[in-house]
């Protein structure tokens, strides 16, 4: 959309003129406006700056949200759009700011949903083997579940980075920062399969994603948005209502771990937290299914 091209170059050096940022802070936010450009474009949706309407960007809000893009990220994002939005208005291109009652995310800490075990069984079973993508698809989700990768851990994965022997693998997390994550057998056959039958076959991968463990149909590395449409589309397969998305994964792969009695320290070095203040928003979890699981089972709660 070339109007937004323009729009955004004028921003950009309203910022440095009048406001002094540094470049770092420009590129921070120029990707805030162009992830609300993407969103427009994926839904169809050719609406000029001056244009958006308050209920697109509430939809904007929801999209960050399902894509796995943590609270405080969501906020930043917002954040940007908001200072967009008030330069337009300051500007004069717009007569109202459709910012202004826009509410982003709690910061506050917040139970994120996750699925059963029997539902990840359910969603893992939509999957068709018959089929390279399917292999594929199957491989990824195994390795989501069974070892709690953010997607973009999981799409930058590194075939050098699979310990075949010690069931392991290496996560270049956020920061750059390496970790060892252990991943079970049930996942490393899938990956083998996917690996042997069909990734070893393919005749065009891009030089780029030649290191790569997953790639789509063109040779190239899998986006975060491709990963996210694939744990949609199993999940609507499997008749599962709730929210899914690759992050749903990571709060099932951690929720079910502290269920089974794993230790908050070590779910926390799995995951690649920073804090483990941040790893205990799943012994909320774990308190809310030993509370369920009294009322159930408790003889003085029986009916």
């Amino acid at each position: 959309m070339k109007i937004w091209e323009i729009t955004i170059r004028g921003f950009k050096a309203f910022l440095r003129l009048e406001r002094g940022l540094s470049d770092h802070s420009l590129q921070a936010y120029e990707h805030d406006v162009r992830k609300l450009v993407t969103f427009l474009e994926l839904h169809g949706q050719e609406t000029a700056p001056r244009e958006i309407e308050r209920q697109q960007l509430e939809g904007f809000l929801e999209w960050l949200n399902a894509l796995g893009l943590e609270v405080r990220s969501q906020a930043r994002v917002l954040s940007g759009i908001k200072t967009f939005y008030k330069y337009l208005h300051t500007e004069e291109v717009l007569t109202t700011d459709p910012t202004d009652l826009l509410e982003g995310p709690k910061l506050g800490r917040y139970i994120p949903e996750v699925l059963t075990y029997e539902e990840i069984q359910a969603l893992l079973a939509t999957i068709d083997l018959s089929t390279n993508h399917g292999l594929r698809n199957r491989a990824m989700l195994e390795m989501l579940y069974a070892s709690g990768l953010r997607v973009s851990e999981l799409t930058q994965l590194a075939l050098t980075n699979v310990y075949w022997e010690t069931g392991f693998l290496k996560v270049i997390g956020k920061g750059d920062k390496e970790r060892l994550v252990p991943v079970g057998e049930e996942a490393l056959k899938h990956l083998r399969f996917y690996l042997e039958g069909v990734r070893r076959h393919l005749d065009n991968i891009k030089p780029a994603a030649r290191h790569l463990v997953f790639l789509n149909r063109r040779g190239g590395g899998l986006s975060r948005i491709m990963v996210f449409n694939i744990v949609k589309d199993a999940a609507l397969a499997a008749g599962i209502e709730k929210n899914v998305s690759p992050h749903t994964f990571r709060h099932s792969f951690a929720t079910h771990l502290i269920e089974g009695g794993a230790d908050l320290r070590a779910v926390q070095d799995m995951l690649g937290h920073e804090s483990i203040l941040t790893t205990e928003i799943y012994t909320h979890l774990d308190s809310h299914f030993l509370r369920e699981t009294i009322l159930q089972f408790h003889p003085r709660n029986r009916k």
